[in-house]
């Protein structure tokens, strides 16, 4: 927790799939199963869960660079597009150059009716405190693994959800987070 800090510069090497994947188990993965819910490894307002969890993907080893969605049920990837989307990625977070050089973008978007049904209007209140949530646990197990990480607020939220093919309106998106690995300035 001492160390956890946001890093915007990103070396160009790629991060490995075991990296990846404990990184999401860490963020948003089941810890427990019953019949009727399941518990993960961040708290969520009434046990909802309303935040999905998209990436970028530009540098990892043995994955393709494209967008895909991680399938929480299964811990899996699930590629949506396929192709080299950075530039793409920094446009849609205000042409920030940390979203072309990271090696993932992640991006987190809420299923708005999974907290209406239950809070009403209230929702959005525990949706961005959900949020919250899961960027503190990538930070931190970001920094646990050794890597940089940093979260973007300033985005363009209309052009992202067309990027990822949601509608902005049941299902939006909220932030983003810059991942790759920590770039050090040689000392003298």
């Amino acid at each position: 927790i001492i160390n956890r800090k946001s890093t915007r510069k990103f070396k160009n090497e790629p991060i490995t799939r075991l990296q990846l994947s404990l990184l999401l188990f860490g963020m948003t993965g089941l810890t427990r199963i019953f019949p009727n819910f399941a518990f993960r490894t961040v708290p969520s307002a009434g046990g909802l869960y309303p935040i999905e969890v998209y990436l970028v993907i530009n540098n990892v080893e043995v994955l393709e660079k494209g967008i895909f969605h991680y399938n929480i049920q299964n811990h899996s990837l699930e590629l949506m597009k396929k192709g080299d989307f950075r530039i793409t990625a920094a446009k849609v977070c205000l042409d920030q150059k940390i979203a072309f050089n990271s090696a993932v973008n992640f991006v987190w978007t809420a299923l708005i009716e999974r907290s209406r049904w239950k809070y009403l209007q209230r929702c959005y209140r525990y949706i961005y405190l959900d949020a919250g949530h899961v960027g503190q646990n990538f930070y931190l197990i970001a920094e646990a693994l050794g890597l940089g990480a940093c979260t973007i607020g300033a985005i363009y939220d209309d052009e992202i959800n067309e990027l990822l093919g949601i509608d902005g309106i049941n299902e939006t998106s909220i932030y983003v987070g810059a991942l790759g690995k920590k770039f050090k300035k040689k000392k003298n």
